[in-house]
């Protein structure tokens, strides 16, 4: 016979789709299962250090709405009642938004970020904000302006980043789903490195109207999940057309859930050379080549493909990003709103005072270096030559689907590093995203699976990118891989 314990020990990693239908078929209260959510997060997240805010009474007010909802017979959104842990870059309405910076601590925006919207109308819970590497600058977390959050697989080690809260809090089943960005990996690193599911949708598929910009031609808004199902379920809800977003794409969304279809027969998967042949850890190298395997004895084919402009994406992306970051964090002077020094003697002053105390070192050495690479002078050397050498690492990727329906590779070069391991060593942490910055310059999806622990027992996951609008796709072929496979069922002790 189950017990109250039992059930409460399994709750963290029921799914999503399984607690909305538990609220819907008044199995339980919203109210309830949040209040289970919330004592566990509250219990194990002081070892984490994944939720910057954590607003207790908010949460069981939307979940008190859902319940009242239900009880006056009126038809529940696609995600009622299940928590939602959202990136501190996103904007709630009314809640501290400060993309993990001391400039924004007091920041409370006066509306929604779009996928908020969504989520809302959804009947979703926004379950907190969590923690990341300042305006999503950072591969670890370590460059947050609160705390530094640690992977719940081991607490020595990093969770990845810059959406290291989101991927930490599905991993610890603090919520079954969760929000991040994708600028250069940060969402698909941590969701590999914390044994999760994440997705960076195409650009232009999910609205980017109330992200806090890093560099507006590279991010994009994606979810996390511990499940295929559960990532198409949150992925469907907060896609589609904004008008407030001018790089919004105005196309139809499909039905990614009903979708799902696990059948690998007649699909090439290509083999980039240059993502095997980088410096990989043996271990991942060795476990990226057994889940290719497990797909192609599910139907698939593979051949090997060449991209070999990868070499200068590094590069590329540095000049791009950080050149879109010095236009965008321009804004925070210390004049509108933000940190405002009370160290000041005049307007000079004012504004290199404020921005020096509300920076940390990350942000501020990517400004600088933005700020050159746009200067007379350096425009054509560095910042048009980079545009141009990303045109080209575009239709290089072009080519390549034109032989393959997906590339499949690993997502990072190692696992989990240890806090504090790399934090002094920025170029060595530029480089561990090697193998995710190109489909930020290309602008195409990526997904990430799970598939496999190192001997340390931290994970490990398989990257599958696909062509413009190919979500459906890549979570087919995720699905297929989920359904022989149960590294997505292990979570953390």
């Amino acid at each position: 016979m189950e017990t109250d314990t039992d059930r409460d020990s399994e709750l963290p990693w029921t799914s999503a789709r399984a607690l909305r239908d538990k609220i819907q078929n008044k199995e339980s209260s919203a109210e309830d299962l949040c209040r289970a959510f919330l004592h566990h997060a509250q219990s194990k997240d002081k070892d984490i250090g994944a939720f910057l805010e954590l607003n207790e009474t908010h949460i069981l007010d939307q979940a008190r709405a859902v319940d009242a909802k239900l009880a006056r017979g009126q038809e529940l959104g696609a995600l009622a009642g299940v928590p939602v842990a959202i990136k501190d870059n996103l904007c709630v309405s009314g809640e501290i938004t400060s993309a993990g910076s001391k400039i924004l601590s007091d920041f409370r925006p006066p509306y929604d970020a779009h996928v908020i919207e969504k989520l809302r109308a959804a009947d979703a819970i926004l379950f907190g904000k969590v923690n990341l590497d300042e305006f999503a600058m950072g591969s670890s977390t370590e460059n947050s302006g609160r705390h530094i959050t640690k992977n719940p697989w081991n607490l020595d080690y990093v969770p990845g980043g810059s959406s290291g809260g989101s991927a930490a809090a599905v991993a610890a089943g603090f919520a079954p789903l969760a929000l991040g960005s994708d600028t250069g990996g940060s969402i698909r690193q941590p969701a590999s490195l914390c044994g999760v599911m994440g997705l960076k949708p195409s650009y232009g598929r999910v609205s980017r109207y109330g992200l806090l910009a890093f560099a507006s031609s590279l991010d994009q808004v994606g979810p996390f999940a511990r499940n295929v199902e559960d990532l198409a379920l949150l992925l469907e809800v907060i896609s589609g057309h904004d008008a407030r977003d001018m790089s919004s794409a105005n196309t139809a969304v499909p039905n990614y859930l009903q979708n799902l279809n696990g059948d690998l027969s007649g699909l090439t998967l290509g083999l980039p050379k240059e993502y095997f042949e980088a410096t990989l850890d043996p271990e991942v190298l060795a476990l990226t080549k057994a889940a290719i395997a497990k797909l192609e004895s599910l139907g698939a084919t593979t051949i090997d493909i060449s991209l070999a402009l990868n070499k200068y994406a590094i590069a590329c992306y540095q000049i791009i990003s950080t050149a879109e970051a010095s236009s965008n964090l321009a804004r925070y002077d210390g004049v509108h709103y933000g940190h405002r020094s009370d160290k000041v003697d005049d307007l000079l002053s004012l504004y290199s005072r404020s921005r020096t105390e509300g920076f940390g070192p990350e942000v501020q050495r990517r400004i600088m270096l933005g700020t050159f690479v746009l200067s007379t002078g350096s425009y054509d050397a560095y910042y048009l030559k980079a545009q141009k050498t990303r045109q080209l690492i575009r239709l290089e990727y072009d080519k390549a689907f034109r032989h393959c329906d997906v590339m499949v590779s690993p997502t990072s070069p190692f696992a989990a590093i240890k806090i504090g391991e790399k934090v002094d060593d920025p170029l060595t942490m530029y480089a561990s995203d090697a193998l995710t910055v190109s489909a930020n310059l290309v602008g195409v999806p990526g997904l990430v699976i799970p598939c496999g622990f190192s001997k340390e027992k931290l994970p490990v996951g398989l990257q599958i990118l696909g062509p413009h609008w190919s979500e459906q796709t890549l979570l087919n072929v995720a699905h297929a891989y989920q359904s022989v496979t149960d590294h997505h069922t292990k979570h953390p002790e």
